[in-house]
């Protein structure tokens, strides 16, 4: 697994230092931007390209392969799930992973900084999961496949359990949040609107990266709640209120899909061994898994 914390920071080119690389004219380099060809973010109106992505795209030129759908890293990247994290393992697929939120895999996945991402993201005015936020795919060689629908609720303290049943007990009350971009916490400020209570009546602890990260801070008695997956409460024998399924899928390119690393990915997703392992997982249904829902 590719550990963010021990990496150095990203780079990002501006669009002088990129013309200068690249030798060409400024002009031309906020034309391969518009198109498309060249990765890169447009933050507060400027442009921005990542350093490590650009070297990426250089080398796909350089080996004859151009295009929308040129080889990827193989990478695995998005949000964190403990069974896609066991799914990846067990299959021997040789998917390497950085999992730093939906949003983060989303923004690297435009970035040409891997293969696939996992995400689940609810679209409050869809009421959709996920097919909102893989449209901004339209037209590309990519695909939103189904992985599988999730428990999620409130993690408690064990000795909370019969005083928070819901959304609006949380006022007061420490609480560990995820990033922002997270999918988890795009949802729970979501639900934090929806039962109207303030962000500002909770009481905020740091930022935990992970849903592993978030539910031990609860173990470990740091924090009194997280909004987190009803299998990790129940591995740690912590207090649990559910309050919505939600799906995690997963987006691919679909010339990684054909590829021998991602072929015996979803292969596996048919195994007995798959399906025996999910079935152990408390709030985990994997019926459709492997199933297309979106076709960019």
């Amino acid at each position: 697994m590719l550990n963010r914390n021990t990496s150095s920071p990203e780079r990002y080119l501006t669009v002088p230092e990129l013309a200068e690389l690249l030798r060409i004219k400024e002009r031309k380099v906020y034309d391969l931007a518009s198109s498309g060809t060249v990765p890169c973010s447009k933050v507060t109106g400027k442009l921005l390209f990542p350093e490590q992505a650009v070297h990426r795209w250089l080398a796909q030129g350089q080996s004859g392969e151009s295009g929308p759908d040129a080889a990827r890293p193989s990478v695995f990247l998005g949000s964190h799930d403990p069974l896609l994290d066991w799914t990846l393992r067990q299959s021997e697929c040789g998917i390497a992973t950085f999992f730093d939120g939906s949003q983060d895999g989303l923004d690297r996945f435009a970035n040409r900084e891997g293969l696939a991402a996992g995400i689940h993201i609810f679209d409050a005015a869809s009421g959709d999961w996920n097919v909102p936020a893989a449209a901004r795919f339209e037209g590309e060689p990519v695909a939103l496949l189904a992985f599988a629908k999730r428990r999620r609720g409130l993690v408690l303290r064990r000795n909370l359990s019969s005083q928070v049943t819901g959304v609006a007990d949380l006022v007061g009350r420490k609480v560990t949040p995820r990033q922002p971009g997270a999918g988890t916490q795009i949802l729970f400020d979501h639900l934090l609107a929806q039962a109207g209570v303030a962000a500002d009546a909770l009481r905020f602890g740091p930022v935990a990266r992970s849903e592993a990260d978030a539910v031990f801070d609860v173990v470990s008695e740091d924090t009194d709640v997280t909004f987190g997956l009803e299998v990790l409460a129940h591995q740690h024998k912590l207090g649990f209120v559910p309050l919505i399924e939600e799906r995690f899928d997963l987006l691919v390119s679909r010339r990684a899909y054909f590829e021998p690393p991602m072929q015996r990915f979803v292969r596996f997703l048919t195994s007995e061994a798959f399906k025996d392992h999910a079935g152990a997982m408390p709030g985990y249904d994997v019926s459709e898994a492997g199933t297309v829902r979106w076709n960019g």
